[in-house]
């Protein structure tokens, strides 16, 4: 928290010019009149807000939020025209919101969110003509929206939801000289409001959300809506609509999610739809296709008829389309009836008589040799199969076999049918083959073209590209550093059978005749997670989704390592993390210090201290553990939050210790990569909340952090929409490369 003075803003720890403590009711005199914020203004502090804050003329800014302060909210604050910025959410606070905030004339943000105030919205906090942020939502607030906050020439984000508001929404959006058009964000969900939608709402240019679902809202949605073309989130559900989905949302070329589930939207959906997530009436035309963006769609219990388009039918689950009886073809148990036969129509003449022609003894002389002799070829294509196979098997005994390559068949624990032991070919040795669609031989594999992707402490990592052009994942161990050949076989195999949608999978193993040991693995195209984020060109984005997807995978695997293979990582950083084409996350080099000895492994464990991974216990242990994997998950997380290399440090810090002191500081705003801040009006929770995870997991106490099971539940509480499905996790098993 901190308070912001004329002269600029100030951490915590440092000065304000003010004679009394303002929060607790206590006073608190101090040399000079100046007062540590500090001595006040401690996180859980509890109390009061004074109204004796209104003798700080020179305050800009009062961030107090995240505490368990109770009472009123001063209505003093009226009196301090130079205040920018009032940041009070999640606390205690009751009461209602003072009308005088409003003689605040240069108020930008006002955010009262998650308390427990009362009352009706004072028209007047429009009066600010800056007023760009106003957050009231998660309180008990009653009453209309008032028609001042419609107009205001300022407001870019407005938040109501989860109140109890009522009367409907006014019909004065933009009037005034075109008022009101830079609004983008309009969340009034999840309140009591009726009536209809407002036409006046297209003349919001800007606009990118809407969100009026839980309401009981009712007519039919407006046709203009189509021309807001920024608009990418939609969302009426749950309200009582009727007629038709407008055929102007056609034009919502930017929309990523529609979701009008559960209204009473009937007849047709419009061209242009063919991406729309949560549509809910009439037949679903083949051709929605326009709006290439959206990625959600839900029409589930609406009464919608037809048959559903086979793209959205592939990309959709089928529980987006439930709840709607006169709608088939979106699963193999709804499927659609065969139109009718068509029925040609009689001739009306007769048709002549068609004339047979005779064959000569020349033809049937001909016909007859021809049949002869396409007799004698698969006779002669018969023989010849007879005789490969008799000389495949003899191969066979001799220990010449090749790899049938066949996909293991995993159960749903992830467990892998038992691994194929065959020949090492014309150079020797044995290749172990788990699973796979992949044919190849260890001659394939050891004749195959190599390229260096990098190498680690357990050895180097090769992209290699078989004969046939598939290409493959080849690791090669270190020599002199793994175990013996039998304790080593029997630690392979073990990992060959972990199967987990982030994890990279062991797919075979090839022991050489002279001790060289190689791994196969599925090829990654997109590489490791540390080039993906370092070495990528100015011209690739790395949005907030994709991180947020990255850095919930990776927490998944870990805990899957953890708690149902019992394997510690050891060594996990940004380069052991490898991203397929769609940017999913998978673990690579687990389990590996199984194959290892112990020197080798406490080789790995010194390194990768240099690399800004490392838990500071582990200068003291021996053996890496859960909480020392947390401590690299959450450096990982830290990563992906700065766009900053842990390896590299900053100002003599390592990648946790400077996040801490940027925070400590209060310019929290400092620690996000420029790529996010771009996006900070809509994600700036997530960001915040994700942040105070990360640091959680790289505690220098290793008791104070959480296990991995509950990282990835915390995770998905911020970004509930990557939460796992239903479906265990564990049944997710891909069996190919």
């Amino acid at each position: 928290m901190n308070l912001s003075t004329s002269k600029g803003s100030y951490a915590a720890g440092m000065i304000v010019d003010m004679e009394l403590a303002l929060v607790g009711g206590q006073e608190s005199s101090v040399s000079k009149g100046k007062l540590l914020l500090s001595s006040f203004l401690g996180r859980d502090s509890g109390g009061r807000i004074s109204e004796k804050i209104g003798q700080l003329q020179a305050l800009r800014k009062i961030s107090l939020h995240d505490n368990v302060l109770g009472g009123i909210v001063p209505r003093s604050l009226g009196l301090l025209h130079n205040l920018r910025g009032v940041y009070l959410f999640n606390n205690r606070l009751s009461g209602s919101i003072p009308p005088s905030i409003g003689n605040c004339p240069v108020l930008q943000t006002l955010d009262v969110s998650n308390n427990s105030l009362f009352g009706t919205i004072p028209p007047s906090l429009a009066n600010s003509t800056r007023l760009y942020r106003l957050n009231l939502s998660f309180n008990s607030l009653m009453g209309s929206i008032p028609v001042s906050l419609t107009q205001s020439p300022s407001l870019i984000f407005l938040a109501l939801q989860h109140n109890h508001l009522s009367g409907s929404i006014p019909d004065t959006w933009g009037r005034k000289g075109n008022y009101s058009y830079h609004l983008q964000f309009l969340i009034l969900d999840h309140n009591l409001i009726s009536g209809t939608i407002p036409v006046s709402i297209n003349k919001l240019a800007l606009l990118q959300e809407i969100s009026l679902s839980h309401n009981q809202l009712s007519g039919a949605i407006p046709n203009e809506l189509g021309s807001l073309s920024g608009l990418q989130k939609l969302d009426f559900s749950n309200n009582a609509f009727n007629g038709s989905i407008p055929s102007g949302f056609s034009n919502l070329t930017s929309l990523v999610s529609l979701n009008l589930e559960g209204n009473r939207l009937n007849n047709q959906i419009p061209d242009g739809f063919d991406r729309l997530h949560n549509l809910s009436v009439g037949e679903i035309p083949a051709s929605l296709i326009r709006l290439a963006n959206l990625t959600y769609f839900n029409v589930s219990y609406n009464n919608l008829s037809g048959s559903v388009p086979s793209s959205f039918a592939k990309k959709f689950n089928s529980s987006s389309f439930v709840g709607n009886l006169q709608l088939c073809g979106y699963s193999i148990s709804t499927p659609c009836p065969s139109p009718p036969p068509v029925v040609l129509p009689t001739p009306t003449k007769e048709e002549p008589k068609r004339h047979r022609r005779k064959f000569s003894t020349k033809d049937i002389i001909l016909i007859a040799a021809g049949v002869l002799l396409v007799a004698l070829l698969l006779l002669c294509i018969i023989l010849l199969c007879c005789l490969l196979k008799k000389r495949s098997a003899s191969e066979g005994k001799n220990g010449k076999t090749t790899m049938r390559g066949l996909p293991g068949k995993s159960d749903k624990t992830g467990a892998v049918a038992a691994p194929e032991v065959e020949s090492g070919g014309e150079m020797g040795g044995k290749l172990v083959h788990f699973d796979g669609p992949f044919v190849f031989t260890a001659d394939d594999l050891l004749c195959a073209t190599a390229e260096i992707m990098g190498k680690s402490s357990y050895g180097t990592a090769y992209k290699a590209t078989l004969e046939d052009g598939n290409q493959v994942a080849v690791k090669r161990l270190r020599e002199k550093t793994t175990k013996g050949q039998r304790e080593f076989e029997t630690e392979a195999a073990a990992l060959g059978k972990i199967r987990h949608p982030n994890l990279l999978a062991l797919r075979a193993f090839y022991l050489g005749p002279k001790g060289e040991k190689l791994l196969v693995f599925d090829y990654m195209p997109v590489g490791s997670l540390a080039s993906y984020l370092h070495a990528r060109g100015p011209e690739i984005a790395v949005d907030w989704p994709t991180r947020m997807n990255i850095a919930i995978g990776v927490a998944r695997g870990l805990n899957h390592l953890h708690t149902q293979q019992e394997i510690i990582h050891g060594n996990l950083t940004s380069s052991s993390i490898l991203l397929d084409e769609q940017t999913d996350a998978h673990i690579a080099e687990f389990g590996l210090s199984r194959l290892m000895t112990t020197a080798a492994n406490t080789d790995v464990i010194s390194t990768a201290g240099t690399l800004g991974y490392r838990a500071p216990e582990l200068s003291k242990l021996k053996n890496a553990n859960t909480k020392t994997d947390v401590y690299s998950l959450g450096v990982i997380i830290l990563e992906l939050l700065t766009g900053k290399s842990p390896g590299e440090p900053i100002n003599g810090m390592d990648l946790p210790q400077w996040v801490a002191s940027i925070v400590k500081e209060e310019w929290t705003n400092e620690v996000f990569d420029l790529e996010l801040m771009r996006d900070a009006q809509t994600i700036g929770d997530e960001l915040l909340n994700t942040l105070k995870l990360a640091l959680h997991c790289v505690d220098p106490t290793p008791t104070a952090r959480p296990e991995a099971d509950e990282v990835v539940q915390q995770l998905e509480e911020i970004k509930p929409e990557l939460a796992a499905s239903p479906a265990d996790d564990e049944a997710k098993v891909p069996t190919n490369y």
